[in-house]
C-alpha cells in the first residue's frame, strides 16, 4: 500500500468507517538519517487518528531508534497534529527491493531476528508495538505461527497475518487456516488480525468465523472504495447498507485528488493521484477512456473537468 495510504486517503477511510489506520511504510534507516522525504511520510494531520506509524528494516537497534524518534516527534520535519497510537513493524511486504534488502517479508525467514526487533522497540518506546506478517516466505515454509510467537513473546500487542506467502504475492486464494493457527497459538491478550481477500461483508464474516481472529485488516479493496468499512460493519450487524452512487464515487475521487494536491503541490499531486483516482471509476462504462484522459491531465481543474464532464454531465 506504499504510495496509497497517505494522510488524505487515511482521512477518507476514517470517514468511511475505519477504526484504525496505518501509515505508509517508513524506512527506519532513512528516519535515523533524518531524511526529509521520510519525515513527510509520518505527517499526521488533525483527525488522522488513531493511526499507527509503520516502520520497515531489519536491524534491531536502528528500528528501535527510529521508533523512539517517531514516538517522541523528535525529528526534523515532524508534523504531528495528532500523535501516533502505535508502532507497526512491517514483516510482510513482498516487494523485491524490500525483501532482497532483508526487510519486510524477508524477516519471515528468521523468527529469532523478528523477535529481537520487536524486543528492541518494546524496550525503547511506551507505545504499543504491532506486527504484520505473512503466512511464510514460500509454500514450503509456512511458519507464521513461529514468527508470531516470537513477536508475541517479545512484547507485541497485536499480530496481523496476511494469509499468503511472500511467494504468492497477491495471487487469488488465501490460507485462512494459518490465521486460525496463529490465533490458537497466541495468548488472548495478543490480538490477531486477519488479512487477505476481504472484499465485502460476506468475505469479512467468513474470515472472522473460520479463523476466530480479533479484527480485520483491509488493504487493496479500500482503494476506490473507502466505504468498505461501513459496508462490513453493516453486514456483521445485520443492517442494510446503501452502496455509494456513481456521483458519490466521482465526488470522492475529486476530493481525494484535491487533498493530495493541497498536501503535495499541483505538479507532484496530480502525477501521484492519476492512478489513484482511477480506482474510483473501475467498472463504470467508459472508464478506460477516462483513465487515458486522466493520465494526460496536468492541473487539478483539468482533472475535475474530465471526471465531471464524463460522468456527471
Amino acid at each position: 500500500m506504499a504510495g496509497f495510504t497517505d494522510a488524505p486517503f487515511r482521512l477518507m477511510c476514517y470517514e468511511g468507517g475505519a477504526d484504525l489506520a496505518v501509515s505508509e511504510m517508513i524506512s527506519a534507516k532513512a528516519m535515523t538519517f533524518k531524511d526529509k522525504k521520510t519525515a513527510d511520510l509520518a505527517y499526521l494531520p488533525k483527525n488522522d487518528s488513531p493511526t499507527a506509524i509503520q516502520l520497515f528494516g531489519h536491524e534491531p537497534d536502528v528500528m528501535a531508534t527510529a521508533a523512539k524518534m517517531i514516538e517522541s516527534g523528535d525529528f526534523e520535519g515532524c508534523r504531528y497534529e495528532e500523535k501516533p497510537v502505535a508502532i507497526d513493524i512491517n514483516m510482510g511486504c513482498p516487494v523485491k527491493k524490500i525483501a532482497l534488502s532483508g526487510d519486510g517479508s524477508a524477516l519471515m525467514k528468521n523468527p529469532r531476528l523478528a523477535g529481537e526487533i520487536v524486543s528492541a522497540i518494546v524496550d525503547r518506546v511506551d507505545l504499543p508495538v504491532t506486527v504484520k506478517i505473512r503466512a511464510g516466505w514460500d509454500e514450503g515454509s509456512k511458519n507464521a505461527v513461529d514468527v508470531a510467537k516470537a513477536c508475541a513473546d517479545a512484547g507485541a500487542a497485536a499480530v496481523a497475518v496476511h494469509a499468503r506467502t511472500r511467494e504468492r504475492l497477491y495471487y487469488p486464494g488465501i490460507d485462512m487456516e494459518i490465521i486460525a493457527r496463529v490465533r490458537d497459538a497466541l495468548p488472548p491478550c495478543v490480538k490477531v488480525i486477519g488479512n487477505g481477500d476481504i472484499t465485502d461483508g460476506k468475505s469479512a464474516a467468513k474470515m472472522l468465523s473460520e479463523t476466530a481472529c480479533d479484527g480485520l485488516m483491509i488493504g487493496r479493496e479500500a482503494l476506490g472504495n473507502p466505504w468498505i468499512f461501513r459496508e462490513i460493519r453493516a453486514y456483521l450487524e445485520g443492517r442494510e447498507y446503501s452502496a455509494p452512487t456513481k456521483e458519490d464515487r466521482i465526488r470522492a475521487a475529486i476530493a481525494l485528488v484535491s487533498a493530495i494536491v493541497d498536501l503535495k503541490g499541483e505538479d507532484r499531486g496530480i502525477r501521484e493521484a492519476r492512478g489513484r483516482a482511477a480506482h474510483f471509476i473501475r467498472g463504470m462504462r467508459g472508464s478506460a477512456e477516462v483513465r487515458a484522459a486522466l493520465n494526460s491531465a496536468k492541473t487539478l481543474e483539468e482533472f475535475k473537468d474530465i471526471l465531471n464532464n464524463r460522468f456527471l454531465e
